[in-house]
């Protein structure tokens, strides 16, 4: 798709705007740097480091993903751990699904930084610089928390829990040592060292990027999100000043003004597609795999207590926060996001348009025109990502429970 030039003239207006940039962009560049979906930075040979990292981490999980489903379908007996596998399967499946999306989606990922960084150069205003940092912080808290949970969730699964699921013994009186992921035996046999130590070293490292996958699509979405509302923030605080207030350090007639908000508005608009384009397909997926995985953890949380499994109990009430609170950025940032565009469309009969000129109420009608359909963040252009469906998943998860509940229990 040919992208239009994001301003006519690229030139800094705001002094600070290398800081602001690193203030709002940093921890999701760390995040999604090693797994190569940030743009590269570096030139000559180094510029194919990231596609690379794709090609590696591809290759890695789906061997992960296959030995996890020839263990369950091939080897595994026990109808817990076959249980537990299963939802460890459908969570890395997920997983290297999302990965495949923001990769397919790269060229639009770059796009959408590449405007986020001219938005933050353009600003003039110091009430605009401040609406543009108060959604910028919200924007790493919200990234900063999924960090430390999913990356605490995976910490304690591939260190204490798997030590929780123990070993057993197979039909040929075998003792099978069991990982954080399940390995096929008839590939190798992971009971002799060092081949256990490298298996494990390298699930390591499998688990890193499983969690890297699922906190970097939380902070581009936190990242894009806040940074669309806090650019319509600066569309309403436009609006309020439409009569009398000026939008820059030099005086214009009503009429440029509404010009000024017109083409920021359809900036805003296309920006915030790019951004549902982006996230659609992760959001569905996040949509579909939570509400399995979600309800799993509930059944383990559950099973391990009535066993007195403490840590493993502990164990799954981590993951299972981290999993929620993944999907509760989404649904939140989506709501945020639908709410804020609806605001404009109103705040449009709200203000004293009666004392514009015939020519700039004309505009304004177009903005009100344009904002009878609120901007929205959708899973697979099914669901809408909001509070509501965040609601309905949880309803849902629960509802699952049962089912599972009276048919092992």
């Amino acid at each position: 798709m040919q992208l239009s030039p994001l301003y006519e003239t690229d030139h800094p207006r705001n002094p600070n705007y290398e800081k602001d940039i690193v203030y709002v962009m940093k921890y999701t560049k760390w995040i999604l740097n090693p797994i190569g979906i940030w743009p590269a930075v570096l030139k000559g040979v180094g510029k194919f480091l990231p596609t690379i990292a794709i090609g590696f981490n591809n290759l890695a999980l789906l061997f992960i993903v296959i030995q996890c489903v020839l263990h369950i379908t091939l080897e595994q007996k026990d109808p817990l751990l076959r249980l537990k596998f299963l939802g460890l399967t459908c969570f890395i499946s997920i997983s290297l699904m999302k990965y495949y999306a923001l990769t397919k989606q790269k060229s639009n990922i770059e796009y959408c930084i590449k405007q986020v960084q001219s938005d933050w150069k353009q600003v003039e205003l110091q009430k605009d610089r401040k609406l543009m940092l108060k959604y910028g912080k919200i924007s790493r808290c919200l990234t900063m928390c999924s960090v430390v949970l999913i990356y605490s969730g995976g910490l304690m699964y591939i260190s204490i829990l798997q030590y929780t699921i123990g070993s057993y013994v197979d039909e040929n009186n075998r003792t099978i040592k069991l990982l954080a992921y399940p390995t096929y035996n008839d590939l190798y046999d992971v009971r002799r060292s060092p081949i256990y130590e490298i298996t494990y070293a390298f699930q390591c490292v499998c688990g890193y990027v499983f969690d890297t996958i699922a906190a970097g699509s939380c902070g581009l979405a936190a990242l894009f999100i806040t940074h669309a509302c806090g650019q319509i923030d600066i569309i309403i605080s436009r609006l309020n000043d439409l009569v009398v207030g000026k939008f820059s350090k030099h005086d214009s007639n009503a009429n440029v003004r509404m010009t000024e908000i017109v083409k920021h508005h359809i900036r805003i608009l296309r920006f915030s597609q790019m951004v549902g384009t982006i996230l659609q397909e992760v959001c569905f997926l996040e949509f579909v795999g939570s509400t399995f995985v979600i309800c799993l953890l509930e059944y383990f949380c559950i099973a391990d207590w009535k066993q007195k499994n403490s840590i493993g109990v502990i164990s799954y009430l981590v993951l299972l926060t981290s999993l929620m609170f993944n999907l509760f950025i989404l649904c939140y940032t989506g709501n945020l996001l639908l709410d804020k565009s609806s605001n404009i469309g109103v705040l449009c009969f709200m203000i004293e348009w009666y004392s514009l000129p015939t020519k700039t109420i004309q505009s304004l009608v177009l903005v009100i025109a344009m904002s009878n359909s609120p901007l929205k963040i959708t899973a697979g252009r099914i669901v809408d990502m909001s509070l509501l469906t965040f609601g309905n998943i949880m309803k849902t998860s629960f509802a699952y429970l049962n089912f599972i509940q009276t048919t092992i229990m």
